[in-house]
């Protein structure tokens, strides 16, 4: 990096909700706005991040079956651990610190909560220079067919955030914590309690998936799946090689490549 950039110069207005809200807000304003994680607050001072894959957990456990999703606060699913960083420091201490965090927290020099920097925002300033391949990481696949309770266990079992859906040889769609998130709450608010266990098996992945799938060929640049990513509001792009799945872009793992 040529030109000496500050955490001022990438960060973005911080997004915050109440520790005392429900999850169904937190849930809202983060498909509203884009984002993933919030902030979490408790009279003004910063206790946490909650994020959608907390939501999700939170949703699809049984000790929560009975109770309705606007029943529970967002206390119960912050994340304590979080870093963060000052204005004036520069742009290179963000790199490592967003390899481990998924947002960062800025303070003022009175510890002020001013802003939040998350990959996004350091990917619309800075892309690997390598290309798409030191960005490609593995990417999983599971079938249109396959029970959303097996899903959760992927997921929760092998630390997966996301799935390529295949239907009869082709790739239809997308699924990832977010969609598990909205449709455990749709689930929960339209189910009753007694009903849940029996009804939540007959729920599958193509039920909840992100579809048509959004791709890039192998051969596409840095710049344009970032600048997609960016436009269509999406963590991830999966990238095909001549009708094959060769692998997937995260965000993360563009941050990785700096």
């Amino acid at each position: 990096m040529t030109k000496e950039v500050f955490i001022r110069d990438v960060m973005a207005k911080p997004a915050t909700i109440a520790k005392s809200a429900k999850i169904t807000e937190a849930l809202d304003k983060m498909l509203d706005e884009g984002i993933d994680p919030l902030i979490a607050v408790n009279n003004n001072s910063v206790v946490g991040t909650v994020s959608r894959k907390a939501i999700a957990e939170k949703l699809g456990s049984k000790q929560n079956s009975t109770i309705a999703p606007t029943a529970i606060h967002v206390a119960s699913v912050v994340e304590e651990e979080f870093t963060s960083v000052y204005p004036d420091e520069s742009i290179n201490v963000l790199i490592p610190l967003l390899q481990q965090y998924k947002l960062v927290v800025v303070y003022d020099a009175d510890h002020k909560l001013i802003g939040q920097v998350g990959a996004g925002d350091l990917l619309k300033k800075f892309q690997p220079e390598g290309g798409i391949n030191g960005a490609l990481e593995k990417a999983v696949t599971i079938e249109a067919e396959e029970r959303v309770v097996h899903l959760r266990r992927r997921m929760l079992d092998d630390n997966i955030t996301r799935f390529i859906v295949s239907e009869k040889e082709k790739y239809t769609g997308i699924v990832t914590e977010t969609d598990v998130a909205i449709a455990l709450r749709k689930f929960r608010e339209s189910v009753e309690g007694n009903h849940q266990d029996h009804r939540i098996r007959n729920l599958l992945v193509k039920d909840i998936m992100s579809s048509p799938l959004v791709s890039v060929e192998r051969t596409a640049k840095v710049s344009d799946i970032v600048a997609l990513m960016l436009k269509k509001n999406i963590s991830s792009v999966p990238v095909m090689d001549k009708g094959k799945l060769a692998g997937i872009v995260t965000r993360a793992s563009l941050v990785k490549a700096l």
